[in-house]
Order: C-alpha cells, then sequence, then structure tokens
C-alpha cells in the first residue's frame, strides 16, 4: 500500500543543473537522495565549489533544483551549513 510518502516522492525531482558561478558552465547532475553534495568541482574552469552560508549543499546554493531533503521540506543532512569555524 502506497503512504504520502511515496506521492511526494514521485513528484520529487532527481536532477538538478548547476550554474558554475565562475563561469557559468552548466551541468546537469542527479541528486543522491540520502547525502549532501558539499563540494563540487566545475567541468568547465575547476572551481570548487561549496554550500553557500545557509545552504546545505551545492545544490541548493547553485542547482535550478534543491536537493531532495529540501524538496519535502525535511532536515537535510543535519541541519544547515552556516559560516566555517
Amino acid at each position: 500500500m502506497t503512504g504520502e510518502s511515496s506521492d511526494a516522492e514521485e513528484k520529487m525531482e532527481l536532477q538538478s543543473t548547476l550554474t558554475c558561478p565562475h563561469c557559468a558552465r552548466a551541468e546537469t547532475l542527479d541528486m543522491p537522495q540520502d547525502a549532501c553534495v558539499v563540494v563540487h568541482l566545475c567541468a568547465g574552469c575547476g572551481a570548487r565549489l561549496t554550500p553557500k552560508v545557509g545552504d546545505c549543499c551545492v545544490f541548493c546554493s547553485y542547482g535550478d533544483v534543491p536537493c531532495p531533503p529540501v524538496q519535502l521540506a525535511s532536515d537535510c543532512c543535519g541541519g544547515r551549513i552556516d559560516e566555517a569555524p
């Protein structure tokens, strides 16, 4: 029997197009459902992308679709990533 979570999961988008803020290269990537991606190397210029302050992952910062936990309005990977220590 299907519950509400499976309905939400069916509507969840699992791909996001990341756009590099340095060279504007766009890459469409699959997003993991069970982990945050906190580092991505741009295939265009090699820049090391990390989440902006307050975002949990690079998809939330640079993607056209937020990560799956944020789409489900749940706590992503233990919360927001704020300023570095």
